[in-house]
Protein backbone atom coordinates (compact mmCIF):
# COMPACT_ATOMS: atom_id res chain seq x y z
CA UNK A 1 0.00 0.00 0.00
CA UNK A 2 1.22 3.49 -0.64
CA UNK A 3 0.65 6.60 1.37
CA UNK A 4 -0.67 9.55 -0.62
CA UNK A 5 -0.07 13.11 0.54
CA UNK A 6 -3.34 14.99 0.99
CA UNK A 7 -5.36 11.79 1.63
CA UNK A 8 -6.60 10.44 4.98
CA UNK A 9 -3.93 8.66 7.00
CA UNK A 10 -4.73 4.98 7.64
CA UNK A 11 -6.35 4.41 11.03
CA UNK A 12 -4.43 2.35 13.57
CA UNK A 13 -4.62 1.05 17.12
CA UNK A 14 -1.33 -0.11 18.64
CA UNK A 15 0.10 -0.56 22.13
CA UNK A 16 2.67 2.00 23.29
CA UNK A 17 5.65 1.27 25.53
CA UNK A 18 3.30 0.98 28.54
CA UNK A 19 0.96 -1.42 26.77
CA UNK A 20 -1.73 1.28 26.49
CA UNK A 21 -3.64 1.28 23.21
CA UNK A 22 -3.02 4.36 21.08
CA UNK A 23 -5.34 5.19 18.18
CA UNK A 24 -4.84 7.70 15.40
CA UNK A 25 -8.14 9.27 16.50
CA UNK A 26 -6.59 9.94 19.96
CA UNK A 27 -4.40 12.65 18.43
CA UNK A 28 -7.05 14.32 16.25
CA UNK A 29 -6.57 18.09 16.26
CA UNK A 30 -2.78 17.83 16.61
CA UNK A 31 0.08 17.28 14.21
CA UNK A 32 1.54 13.78 14.41
CA UNK A 33 5.05 12.78 13.39
CA UNK A 34 4.96 9.03 12.88
CA UNK A 35 8.36 7.56 12.17
CA UNK A 36 9.11 3.92 11.49
CA UNK A 37 12.39 2.27 12.44
CA UNK A 38 13.72 -1.30 12.37
CA UNK A 39 14.86 -2.04 15.92
CA UNK A 40 15.32 -0.57 19.40
CA UNK A 41 18.88 0.10 20.57
CA UNK A 42 20.61 -0.31 17.21
CA UNK A 43 22.97 2.43 15.97
CA UNK A 44 20.78 4.20 13.37
CA UNK A 45 17.60 3.77 15.36
CA UNK A 46 19.25 5.19 18.48
CA UNK A 47 20.53 8.25 16.56
CA UNK A 48 17.04 8.89 15.17
CA UNK A 49 15.25 8.44 18.53
CA UNK A 50 17.76 10.68 20.33
CA UNK A 51 17.48 13.36 17.61
CA UNK A 52 13.67 13.39 17.91
CA UNK A 53 14.05 13.56 21.71
CA UNK A 54 16.50 16.50 21.48
CA UNK A 55 14.02 18.37 19.28
CA UNK A 56 10.95 17.53 21.37
CA UNK A 57 10.47 21.03 22.83
CA UNK A 58 10.49 22.51 19.32
CA UNK A 59 8.02 19.88 18.09
CA UNK A 60 5.75 20.66 21.06
CA UNK A 61 5.90 24.39 20.24
CA UNK A 62 4.66 23.47 16.76
CA UNK A 63 1.79 21.51 18.34
CA UNK A 64 3.19 18.14 17.26
CA UNK A 65 3.34 14.75 18.93
CA UNK A 66 6.11 12.31 17.95
CA UNK A 67 5.61 8.55 17.86
CA UNK A 68 8.21 6.04 16.80
CA UNK A 69 7.02 2.62 15.62
CA UNK A 70 8.86 -0.68 15.28
CA UNK A 71 8.06 -4.40 15.57
CA UNK A 72 9.67 -4.45 19.05
CA UNK A 73 7.62 -5.28 22.16
CA UNK A 74 6.48 -2.71 24.73
CA UNK A 75 9.05 -4.19 27.18
CA UNK A 76 11.90 -3.65 24.72
CA UNK A 77 10.61 -0.11 24.09
CA UNK A 78 10.67 0.62 27.84
CA UNK A 79 14.31 -0.50 28.10
CA UNK A 80 15.24 1.63 25.07
CA UNK A 81 13.46 4.70 26.53
CA UNK A 82 15.15 4.25 29.93
CA UNK A 83 18.62 3.64 28.49
CA UNK A 84 18.61 6.83 26.38
CA UNK A 85 16.11 8.93 28.40
CA UNK A 86 13.89 9.25 25.33
CA UNK A 87 11.00 11.73 25.46
CA UNK A 88 8.99 10.18 22.62
CA UNK A 89 6.26 7.54 22.65
CA UNK A 90 7.07 4.22 20.98
CA UNK A 91 4.43 2.04 19.35
CA UNK A 92 4.69 -1.72 18.97
CA UNK A 93 3.63 -3.36 15.69
CA UNK A 94 4.94 -6.95 15.79
CA UNK A 95 2.52 -8.09 13.03
CA UNK A 96 3.61 -5.11 10.85
CA UNK A 97 0.01 -4.64 9.70
CA UNK A 98 0.14 -0.90 10.41
CA UNK A 99 3.61 -0.57 8.90
CA UNK A 100 2.31 -2.21 5.71
CA UNK A 101 -0.54 0.36 5.54
CA UNK A 102 2.04 3.16 5.86
CA UNK A 103 4.46 1.73 3.31
CA UNK A 104 7.00 1.06 6.07
CA UNK A 105 7.25 -2.70 5.59
CA UNK A 106 8.50 -4.34 2.46
CA UNK A 107 11.40 -5.33 0.27
CA UNK A 108 14.79 -3.89 1.14
CA UNK A 109 18.15 -4.23 -0.55
CA UNK A 110 21.01 -4.55 1.96
CA UNK A 111 24.41 -4.82 0.28
CA UNK A 112 22.85 -6.57 -2.73
CA UNK A 113 20.79 -9.00 -0.63
CA UNK A 114 17.00 -8.67 -0.92
CA UNK A 115 15.15 -9.01 2.40
CA UNK A 116 11.78 -8.00 3.86
CA UNK A 117 11.62 -5.73 6.84
CA UNK A 118 11.00 -2.25 8.20
CA UNK A 119 11.66 0.56 5.76
CA UNK A 120 12.91 3.58 7.71
CA UNK A 121 10.31 6.18 6.78
CA UNK A 122 8.20 8.96 8.26
CA UNK A 123 4.66 10.23 7.81
CA UNK A 124 3.57 13.68 8.97
CA UNK A 125 -0.16 13.77 9.69
CA UNK A 126 -2.04 17.07 9.96
CA UNK A 127 -4.64 17.93 12.65
CA UNK A 128 -7.44 16.76 10.31
CA UNK A 129 -5.92 13.28 9.99
CA UNK A 130 -4.56 13.79 6.47
CA UNK A 131 -1.06 12.92 5.27
CA UNK A 132 0.76 16.25 5.02
CA UNK A 133 4.14 14.78 4.02
CA UNK A 134 5.54 11.29 3.55
CA UNK A 135 9.23 10.43 3.45
CA UNK A 136 9.52 6.98 1.82
CA UNK A 137 13.11 6.19 2.82
CA UNK A 138 15.17 8.26 5.21
CA UNK A 139 18.60 8.44 6.75
CA UNK A 140 18.51 8.52 10.55
CA UNK A 141 21.02 11.32 11.10
CA UNK A 142 19.49 14.76 10.65
CA UNK A 143 16.04 13.47 9.78
CA UNK A 144 14.32 14.91 12.88
CA UNK A 145 15.49 18.42 11.89
CA UNK A 146 14.25 17.84 8.33
CA UNK A 147 10.79 16.84 9.61
CA UNK A 148 10.64 19.82 11.99
CA UNK A 149 11.61 22.25 9.20
CA UNK A 150 8.87 20.89 6.92
CA UNK A 151 6.34 21.05 9.76
CA UNK A 152 7.26 24.69 10.49
CA UNK A 153 7.04 25.57 6.77
CA UNK A 154 3.61 23.91 6.43
CA UNK A 155 2.33 25.88 9.40
CA UNK A 156 3.73 29.12 7.99
CA UNK A 157 1.74 28.72 4.76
Amino acid sequence: MSIIEGKKAPAFTLPDENGEEIKLSDVAGKWLVLYFYPRDDTPGCTIEACDFTLGMKKFEKLGAIVYGCSPDSPDTHQKFIRKYELKIKLLSDPSHKMMEKYGAWGEKNMYGKITHGVIRSTTLIDPNGNVAKHWKRVRAKGHADQVRNVLAALQAD
